[in-house]
């Protein structure tokens, strides 16, 4: 069965891809991972099979993140990883053939013309009739439910796996905005170095990143939380268990967060005096996995001294905004490429 007038929104992240179709909601939630046979250059598998072959693969077989800080390193990958996608999105919608679908997808804010390029020949690779690009943070606005078409300001901040996007957005369209390579990886670097160097012991980037969130806290007082975690012991080369606190990792994280708060900051002070008010009223909307981080929500209201929300769905907002921005896409105001 052929079915040609099929709308998708898709979230091109770094650690995830979601993919939001009008009728079912979010039908592909899948980690941005191919894992890759090094000696046929053959695709093994994509998503969240390819994930649990992290680490623990023969050499010949790499686990591959084929899209980094937010924007394409691989393009070919990123390519083979969206026609597995689209062949599970099919599925998903009950074997329907997805021939020439109409196609909304997220960029970065702060990515270049040639990212930009790069994500709709990715797009289109697969047959998509009409590829649109909208900013991520405007996504991340409409999939939280903020008025973005109304003239008042609107300030969306998604922390993503790979970058944090920080914008005011008013009318439809960015006012201002700001991109900083700060995002969920980069928090689970920041722990993978801070075991390796107070511990002699390495971790895994899944281990860091179930660390991140059972004990992963932003700079508030909390009740400390301790957690055991296995590694290999870097003198001996034997496995190691080792008991972390959340104050250490609260300590880890430290930094990454001051630099969020910049960000969030430069954003605030490049606002234009009359939607200023606004955001006093309306306050700030976080959005992305890292806005699930604990006590983050808290940290930023008594920082920047005006209200922060957190999104109802954080981790789907950008593909839930993707998918919504089909209705009223004309409107917005797209990115060129």
């Amino acid at each position: 069965m052929m079915f040609s007038n099929i709308e998708i929104g898709i979230d091109l992240g770094t650690a995830n891809i979601l993919v939001y179709s009008k009728d079912k909601g979010i039908i592909l939630n899948e980690p941005s991972v191919v894992a890759l046979n090094l000696d046929t250059n053959e695709v093994l598998a994509v998503g969240t099979e390819a994930k649990n072959m992290v680490g623990k693969t023969p050499a010949n077989i790499v686990a591959i993140r084929p899209l980094k800080d937010g924007v394409i390193a691989d393009f070919d990958m990123t390519a083979s990883m969206l026609k597995a996608i689209m062949k599970k999105t099919s599925k998903e919608l009950g074997g329907l053939t997805l021939r020439k679908p109409n196609v909304v997808v997220c960029a970065p804010s702060g990515s270049t013309s040639v990212e930009r390029r790069a994500i709709l020949d990715a797009v289109r690779s697969f047959g998509a009739k009409n590829v649109h690009l909208i900013e991520e943070p405007l996504a991340a606005a409409i999939g939280s439910g903020l008025p973005v078409d109304e003239p008042i300001a609107n300030v969306a901040v998604d922390i993503g796996g790979g970058t944090t996007e920080v914008a005011i957005i008013s009318f439809g369209g960015v006012v201002t905005c700001h991109s900083a390579r700060i995002g969920g990886d980069k928090f689970d670097e920041a722990i993978i170095q801070h075991v390796r160097k107070k511990y002699n012991i390495l971790i895994g980037e899944r281990t860091a990143e179930q660390i991140k969130m059972e004990i992963g806290y932003a700079p508030i007082a909390h009740e400390e939380m301790t957690m055991e975690v296995r590694g290999r012991d870097l003198v001996h080369g034997l496995p190691k268990t080792v008991t972390l606190n959340s104050t250490e990792i609260q300590q880890a994280l430290n930094e990454l967060l001051l630099q969020l708060l910049e960000s969030v900051k430069a954003t605030l002070e490049d606002c234009p005096p009359e939607l200023s008010g606004d955001i006093v009223d309306q306050g700030v909307m976080l959005t992305g996995g890292g806005a699930l981080l604990n006590g983050l929500q808290e940290w930023l209201a008594s920082e920047i001294s005006v209200p922060v929300h957190v999104a109802p769905n954080p981790l789907e907002s950008v593909a839930i905004g993707t998918g919504r921005s089909l209705k009223f896409i004309d409107k917005l105001q797209k990115i060129s490429v």
